[in-house]
């Protein structure tokens, strides 16, 4: 089966036989990241989604995610595929924390998580990062679309999304205040 993502430039420590065994046996960490962007005050006004073609061809929002590299610190990782997923000039600003707005747990068959990811079992560090540069998305993303709140939750939108990924909009919306 050919891969739809993006060839890492930097692979990090496994090659892809040796991340498809380690995916086998061990949990990955990875980040997600919802950017947004705010108004004077700091309040969401938009939120970016991804969208991109899955394994399957048919095309499904995502979110800002990637796997933490052997050695590398999470606030890197959070750079690193921020930039990787929105450009070069996306100018995050990253949250002077990095204790997480939740941890999600994917497995690669139905669970009471609710979260799934076919590849694997991994544990996701979740992060909302304020955005307010020029995006131009990753090769393997046909766009970025910035919706508000509403239309981010809504249920069409929220259909758009796979593995229950869509839920963690909005948590991350809960997380900053937002329809409060």
């Amino acid at each position: 089966m050919s891969s739809v993502r993006t060839p890492d430039p930097t692979p990090g420590w496994l090659n892809e036989d040796d991340l498809r065994e380690a995916r086998r046996r061990l949990p990955m960490v990875y980040i997600q990241a919802v950017p947004v962007q705010l108004d004077p005050l700091g309040c969401v006004t938009d939120v970016g989604l991804l969208l991109q073609p899955n394994a399957n061809g048919t095309l499904e929002r995502a979110l800002v995610s990637g796997r933490v590299l052997y050695r590398e610190t999470i606030r890197a990782a959070l750079l690193r595929h921020l930039e990787k997923d929105l450009g070069p000039l996306a100018m995050p600003q990253l949250p002077p924390s990095t204790v997480p707005f939740s941890v999600t747990e994917y497995f690669p068959h139905p669970s009471e998580t609710g979260f799934t990811d076919d590849r694997q079992h991994a544990v996701a560090l979740n992060y909302v990062v304020a955005v307010r540069g020029d995006f131009s998305p990753r090769a393997d993303a046909l766009q970025l679309s910035w919706l508000t709140p509403e239309e981010a939750l809504s249920p069409d939108v929220q259909a758009e999304f796979a593995g229950g990924r869509g839920r963690l909009v909005e948590q991350a919306l809960a997380h900053v205040g937002w329809g409060r």
